[in-house]
């Protein structure tokens, strides 16, 4: 009885974290960028009080034994890195990624982080930099006195300054990949570390190496399902 009890509520507990990892999930459905999570599952030991196989007083062969379970654990908690949809919003400073692939910030400290948001903006100096006013790597300067800003689908930024009616290249923007995207940490606000299951980051232009091209003008959303992630929320809030 007290082990059917501590199986219970080791399910419970995995249950309860199931129904964290949705809510997370439904949060944010409107947040640029957001992956999905999903939590994975695994049977605890077992009590193997026969073994399959073997053989009883009267010389059978015991065709499956008794494994007593001892209820269930979370092992891991997923990143489901699928393509988000895309919202059209004009502003030459949005940018989303057709495509495997992540653009490259530098954070205070000088790590390199990375992220699918293309919600970017100008500071003061004129540097592209993410909505938390991290500088894109490598760092690109608007002039001024720019009227234009293209971002081509290869990462080539150029502009048209007053006064000008030919385009200035100011410099490319590089994508990052990974082997294991999933392997990523997450770190909030957006952004990912790389990790020693992440693997080493494949660095190039857009449209090499396996990475995606860019869409200026668009973000890419959420790849949150709700109706998806509803039906997951009753059905964890019933098996809990």
């Amino acid at each position: 009885m007290m082990r059917s009890l501590w199986s219970a509520a080791s399910g419970m507990q995995s249950q309860e974290m199931n129904v964290d990892v949705i809510a997370h999930n439904l949060a944010n459905v409107n947040t640029t960028g957001f992956k999905r999570g999903r939590i994975d599952f695994q049977d605890l030991m077992y009590q193997i009080l026969r073994v399959p196989g073997t053989t009883d007083a009267e010389g059978s062969i015991v065709p499956t034994g008794i494994q007593l379970g001892q209820g269930c654990r979370p092992v891991a908690i997923q990143k489901i890195f699928t393509q988000g949809d895309y919202k059209e919003t004009g502003n030459e400073l949005d940018l989303a990624l057709e495509g495997p692939g992540f653009f490259q910030v530098t954070l205070p400290d000088g790590i390199t982080a990375y992220t699918r948001a293309g919600a970017f903006k100008k500071d003061s100096d004129g540097r592209i930099v993410t909505s938390e006013g991290y500088p894109m790597e490598p760092a690109i300067t608007i002039p001024e006195n720019a009227i234009k800003i293209a971002v081509e689908a290869d990462g080539t930024v150029s502009v048209i300054e007053s006064g000008q009616t030919s385009t200035t290249e100011l410099g490319t923007i590089e994508l990052s990949g990974f082997v294991n995207a999933g392997g990523l940490i997450a770190r909030g606000k957006n952004l990912f570390l790389e990790s020693d299951a992440s693997g080493s980051p494949i660095t190039g232009t857009p449209g090499t190496n396996g990475l995606g091209t860019i869409a200026q003008g668009y973000l890419e959303m959420s790849n949150v399902s709700v109706v998806e992630e509803m039906v997951n929320m009753i059905a964890g809030q019933r098996a809990y």
